[in-house]
């Protein structure tokens, strides 16, 4: 079936502290973690206002209540990286200073799954990083089949996966498929969105690129069609666009970073393709107002694009199932 419709898709990556453990402490970074317990229930309630349904990919250590409740549920075969800073186990077994707040979020995982059209995914149990030297596809699997199972205690499905930093490993794809794991976010397919490890990221060119491609084109609109999608499957979902959040030094040329993004969701309304944004929801977590009123704006083109040309807001589980409409055809 071929798609008549552009799609608006978008995907959070939640994760509070257990994202930036091995960058930061939590004394450095605390007012993004706390922020970002705000901000959420504000996204929730602008999704709802402009019926935008959306993809939370949420790492499975933020289901529990507390660190005992996760000391309860701990896979026995753990990630072996060659770097031991990259695991969270033994920060979980050894760290003195403990605040349930910033590595922890029933309560928040609760709110987002009771809003219409909001998928609550996997971000993989831990944190895990598919592309760091010394872990293993068995450890992986370990590693997602305690997010399914956390998952599974609140009664959510999990059909969708973002892999924490995009590093994503074609090896470990048939695993995923085998536990029920039906989509993916890919990286956008430049050269500067090249993600096999964190180190390669961090490249001073690289970093240029990403940061001018957020104001000007340098990259291209990064949409597509379902049908591209829907020829492998888990079927791959890229990003078009990162959302970076609200910067005062860039602030003046913010008019240009909607634009880019505006100008992207336009194309995939007209050519009924999938424009595909995502961000962290500690994104949001200092300037939190600039950075709603900054998503709303994105909102209301969405709205003025379904009104003009048809567009569909999906989270990742629905393109899903439109895929499996297409390939069927």
């Amino acid at each position: 079936m071929q798609n008549t419709h552009g799609t608006f898709t978008i995907s959070l990556d939640f994760e509070l502290y257990w994202g930036m453990r091995d960058i930061v402490s939590i004394e450095e970074y605390k007012d993004y973690l706390l922020g970002a317990r705000e901000a959420i229930p504000k996204m929730l309630e602008l999704f709802e206002k402009y019926d935008v349904h959306a993809t939370w990919a949420t790492v499975g250590f933020l289901f529990f209540d507390d660190r005992k409740h996760l000391g309860s549920h701990l896979p026995k075969e753990t990630p072996s990286y060659l770097s031991d800073e990259l695991s969270p186990y033994p920060y979980i077994e050894n760290a003195d200073k403990w605040e349930d707040v910033y590595h922890f979020a029933p309560d928040l995982v609760d709110a987002i799954h009771h809003v219409k059209g909001q998928e609550v995914a996997t971000h993989t149990f831990s944190h895990y990083y598919c592309g760091e030297e010394g872990q293993s596809l068995k450890e992986f699997e370990v590693d997602i089949q305690a997010a399914i199972s956390i998952a599974n205690e609140k009664n959510i499905e999990t059909k969708s996966i973002i892999f924490p930093r995009n590093q994503w490993n074609p090896d470990y794809l048939p695993a995923l498929e085998k536990l029920g794991v039906t989509s993916f976010r890919g990286a956008e397919a430049s050269w500067m969105y090249s993600a096999p490890d964190y180190k390669s990221q961090l490249k001073p060119i690289n970093r240029a690129a990403r940061l001018a491609d957020a104001y000007i084109n340098l990259s291209g609109h990064n949409t597509y069609s379902i049908e591209e999608s829907a020829k492998s499957k888990p079927y791959n979902f890229p990003s078009s666009r990162q959302l970076r959040p609200y910067s005062k030094k860039l602030a003046l040329l913010d008019g240009l970073r909607l634009k880019r993004i505006t100008k992207a969701m336009s194309y995939a309304a007209k050519h009924n393709e999938i424009f595909h944004i995502w961000w962290h929801p500690h994104n949001f977590g200092t300037n939190i107002e600039k950075n709603l009123s900054f998503l709303e704006q994105i909102l209301i083109h969405y709205q003025t694009l379904q009104a003009s040309n048809g567009m569909r807001s999906l989270n990742m589980k629905e393109l899903s199932a439109m895929a499996v409409e297409s390939y069927d055809e």
